[in-house]
């Protein structure tokens, strides 16, 4: 053992430099003693599959730049052969790329990207300026290390302020400030109490559940596009039309607002939630993250397949069964029901008052239930966006959703309900519908899945053609 007597006063700051230049002389060594604290086993694979998924992954961390770039290496956050980058060539870049007072573009965009790596340790943030934070944000592989918790919540700042959207994970009591700034803030279930309270969500499994969490956020986010696409057509669509024709074209009203409530609130329920439990189409970690200023829920695409396509069908087709049954039975062409206005009324075609109700009452119902059959042909297309029924069905094992029989026949059941109990007719002024008129939207529903299986068709044909770049 080896004792040593400081000279330098009490109190001074000489005391680390003096066993530097002194203490250290004259030893011997004995031994060498190593500490490992190996990366979790799953992290490199996570690291991949956010890549996969369009996403860039970086690291934050306490630990010396040299140690923290070799666990970088070994999990696969830093890919490039060469030494990565330092503040000196941020430096040196951010001169070439801002030296004419440009505005650089957003870099969401990989292509505007620096495809390189960039090791950055606590001391060297201290110097940045919001133009070196212009460029640093641009690196593909970026490792910060040596870094205080208030750094850490200024990297959260910087990215956050330059159009990214940022999710960041941690355990310990320092992460809390960035997991709190974060658009996402991630804590583990082993983690700290602080960091669990400050975090958005929380990692019960491993650190590869994350995968897991993005592939299910994207399907939750087309299910629920799907759910829309689905209800639009006969939730608002035709329903609005009646209501037109009969207000402007004097057409007794095709469709009540007691089905109308019926169709929105019970008959188009069950089908929809069985829309919740489809599979993924194809590997949603292909996908580029959405823009989350642009890439709503509902856009324009799913407005034009719902009203433009699938909606001016089914209320087409409606239309010309709820006249079909009004020439067939109550003998009244559509051109009688055209500007009817006051004159449907009693004597109107030889009929009285009660008859002409009861003629409207089950026209309306024929309308309703034509709707509700028709609905399955538009639940059939809207499961998939680009996949074909005889690739993608609901009985087969890698697609298969029973809920989608199920919910069908529910709706089935409320329409049966709704149109024959005896009471329901007096009450809401519903009537049954001829058999024959239940049969007859069957081709029709099929007849739409068919138009739908062309447009799919042609976009899977011409991916670059103009209906390709039209389709939700």
């Amino acid at each position: 053992m080896r004792h040593y007597t400081p000279y330098a006063a009490l109190g001074s700051n000489d005391f680390a430099p003096e066993i530097t230049r002194d203490g250290v002389e004259g030893l011997t060594v004995v031994g060498l003693l190593g500490l490992m604290d190996p990366p979790r086993p799953e992290a490199a694979h996570t690291v991949k599959e956010c890549r996969r998924a369009g996403m860039r992954f970086f690291m934050v961390t306490g630990d010396f730049g040299l140690t923290a770039s070799a666990i970088g290496r070994q999990i696969g956050i830093i890919t490039t052969a060469g030494e990565p980058d330092g503040l000196s060539d941020v430096t040196k870049l951010m001169n070439d790329l801002l030296a004419d007072n440009k505005r650089l573009p957003s870099c969401r965009d990989p292509v505007n990207r620096v495809q390189k790596s960039l090791v950055l340790q606590g001391r060297d943030l201290l110097l940045l300026t919001d133009k070196h934070w212009d460029i640093v944000t641009r690196y593909e592989e970026i490792i910060f290390a040596r870094t205080t918790p208030e750094q850490k919540l200024g990297i959260v700042n910087a990215f956050r302020t330059r159009d990214n959207v940022v999710a960041v994970t941690g355990d310990g009591v320092n992460d809390a400030p960035a997991l709190k700034a974060a658009d996402v803030g991630i804590a583990v279930v082993t983690g700290s109490d602080v960091a669990i309270e400050a975090a958005d969500l929380v990692l019960m499994g491993n650190f590869d559940s994350i995968i897991g969490g993005i592939r299910l956020g994207r399907l939750v986010f087309q299910n629920l596009q799907k759910v829309i696409a689905y209800l639009l057509p006969a939730g608002s669509w035709s329903e609005a039309w009646p209501v037109v024709l009969n207000v402007f074209l004097g057409v007794p009203l095709p469709l009540s607002s007691f089905l109308m409530i019926i169709i929105c609130c019970f008959t188009d329920l069950a089908p929809c939630l069985s829309l919740i439990m489809e599979k993924e189409e194809f590997d949603l970690l292909t996908l580029p993250p959405r823009h989350h200023k642009k890439d709503h829920l509902i856009n324009l695409k799913i407005y034009a397949q719902a009203y433009g396509f699938i909606g001016m069908m089914e209320t087409i087709l409606a239309h010309v069964m709820f006249f079909f049954y009004m020439w067939r039975y109550a003998h009244i062409p559509p051109s009688g029901l055209f500007l009817a206005f006051e004159k449907y009324t009693d004597g109107y075609y030889g009929y009285t008052q009660d008859q002409l109700n009861h003629f409207n009452a089950v026209g309306q119902s024929v309308y309703f239930v034509t709707v509700v059959i028709l609905q399955w042909g538009n639940l059939l297309s809207v499961r998939n966006k680009r996949l074909s029924i005889l690739e993608a069905d609901p009985i087969r094992k890698q697609r298969r959703n029973p809920w989608i029989v199920v919910g069908c026949i529910v709706a089935f059941l409320i329409a049966i309900f709704v149109t024959e109990v005896k009471g329901i007719q007096n009450l809401f002024g519903t009537g049954s519908v001829p058999v024959e008129l239940w049969v007859i939207p069957l081709p029709l529903a099929l007849g739409i899945l068919m138009m739908d299986e062309i447009r799919k068709l042609l976009v899977r044909t011409f991916p670059k053609g103009p209906i390709a770049r039209a389709s939700w």
